[in-house]
């Protein structure tokens, strides 16, 4: 079954009433902003529901997040303790955003989340996967380095996804990923997601799939030539410094990446700019994961504008509203185009890809155009009467204080308070003992209590709804199981 088109279920139809998700879910969606579901969303939510295994080609920022994210929400059993879904993903980052979303849209399910990779402390991952996690999140390397050290719970596992398949096969995770497979039960529900489909990932599909649904949303070669606007600058290597200068001050973009081959190209693309006095930062594989993290979260709120960053910022990660992507390094792999200029023109946004190619790299920037089905159209470099004139706007943009974008999950957690309490599993203390004593509080009942995280010696409760400060001042003086603990309002970056 080949499910080739986004007309199958028109948009004016299209709603996320028709699925039958629970209140829980639907009332996240709204609150989230999602309106209406996307051609992946309407495709693949209803075959995800009904528990057959998809194989899904769409291009990059369709929504395939969420995608499955919200079926494995509206099928996760809460009162599981062990984990019911495993999604792997090729980047840290990925994984971190995944985590997210999925806690966003479950957030008021009380569903759990973990996420798990390399170059974080292995005993800190060990502590958190032995709480109740309904989804687990992960690289390969490190998914695999917990079933090694059998510090990681498969046996309930009823949901695969391989997010970014095709990334995964270009990094070498192939192996790792039938390994984890042969790991898992085998009655369960297998999902694959990748902007390309390569023979390798679709004989792996086959191999370890039960009868899957294929689903195609748009091809590399229609991929949104409405909505992106690609422009290619012949260049040497010398003049990409300077040509950069010129695109920026005569574009003016709101919020831009630069993308670089190497972290050394990022490292003096970045210094460049910052000495030109432009609001800039970086990311590359080369720096420690907490400041990828903030790098990336700063990035997300807007307060800076222009990210320089090797393809560790171009799978998956979604940042909304960024207007250009450069290509100031031409990437060596086709498919790694398609994941740059992926992060503009999202959601139905229209977005500048504009790329440099050197005159040594027209085998590279061939490859490029027979696979996305164009040619790059050249474009002229701007001349200095050009530059001249949009100085005076560019530098007026630089002045102004960046506007603060709001997060996805910031309205949905404005009306959350987190609460510290001093006792955990040592105590002999579960998830059900927080429900019950809080919910027997005036006033607030078990739909206002979130996500409850339950450590050996501490607990945090989420309180939903704006009721954090009652309940903070009622379990003063309220026993848990008849013990009286400390609690107080957790730090936010819990």
């Amino acid at each position: 079954m080949n499910e080739n088109s986004e007309s199958t279920i028109s948009n004016n139809e299209a709603s996320f009433a028709s699925y039958n998700l629970s209140s829980e879910i639907t009332r996240a969606l709204d609150t989230l902003g999602y309106k209406s579901p996307t051609p992946v969303q309407q495709q693949v939510i209803p075959q995800a529901l009904a528990g057959h295994d998809i194989t899904v080609k769409s291009r990059t920022g369709s929504g395939k997040t969420a995608a499955y994210g919200i079926p494995l929400c509206q099928m996760m059993d809460w009162e599981e303790s062990r984990p019911q879904a495993l999604v792997l993903t090729p980047t840290r980052e990925l994984a971190d955003q995944v985590k997210e979303d999925i806690m966003n849209i479950g957030r008021f399910k009380r569903i759990k989340a973990a996420a798990i990779y390399g170059k974080q402390p292995f005993d800190r991952q060990k502590r958190e996967l032995m709480q109740r996690n309904h989804v687990i999140v992960g690289t390969p390397g490190r998914v695999m380095d917990h079933i090694e050290k059998d510090t990681i719970d498969l046996e309930r596992i009823k949901y695969l996804v391989i997010d970014e398949a095709d990334e995964m096969l270009s990094m070498g995770f192939i192996e790792q990923l039938e390994k984890i497979i042969r790991e898992l039960p085998t009655e369960r529900v297998t999902m694959l997601f990748s902007a390309t489909l390569p023979q390798d990932v679709e004989r792996l599909c086959h191999r370890y799939m039960n009868d899957p649904v294929d689903i195609e949303i748009g091809s590399p070669g229609d991929k949104r030539q409405t909505q992106i606007e690609h422009r290619l600058y012949r260049v040497s290597e010398k003049a990409k410094a300077a040509l950069l200068q010129k695109v920026t001050v005569v574009e003016n973009p709101d919020s831009c990446i630069i993308f670089c081959r190497t972290k050394d190209n990022v490292d003096a693309a970045a210094a460049h700019l910052e000495r030109l006095g432009y609001p800039v930062n970086k990311i590359h594989g080369g720096m420690e994961q907490d400041d990828r993290n903030r790098v990336m979260n700063e990035f997300r709120m807007g307060k800076f504008r222009y990210l320089v960053a090797t393809d560790v910022a171009a799978r998956g990660i979604d940042i909304d509203r960024i207007t250009h992507v450069i290509n100031y390094d031409l990437p060596m792999e086709k498919e790694s185009y398609v994941h740059r200029t992926g992060r503009t023109g999202r959601a139905g946004q229209s977005g500048i890809a504009i790329t440099f190619a050197t005159p040594f790299e027209d085998k590279f920037l061939n490859a490029i155009e027979r696979y996305i089905g164009f040619e790059l159209p050249v474009a002229e470099v701007p001349s200095d009467y050009a530059v001249g004139e949009a100085q005076a706007s560019f530098d007026k943009k630089l002045r102004d204080r960046p506007v603060a974008k709001k997060t996805k999950g910031e309205e949905l957690n404005a009306d959350i308070m987190k609460l510290y309490f001093n006792g955990g599993k040592k105590k002999k203390l579960r998830p059900v003992d927080f429900v019950g004593t809080i919910s027997n509080i005036e006033g607030i009942n078990a739909d206002d209590i979130g996500i409850i995280s339950v450590q050996e010696t501490v607990t945090y409760v989420d309180i939903l709804n704006g009721k954090g400060s009652k309940v903070l001042q009622v379990m003063q003086d309220t026993t848990v199981k008849g013990k009286l603990l400390k609690v107080q309002k957790a730090r936010t970056d819990r």
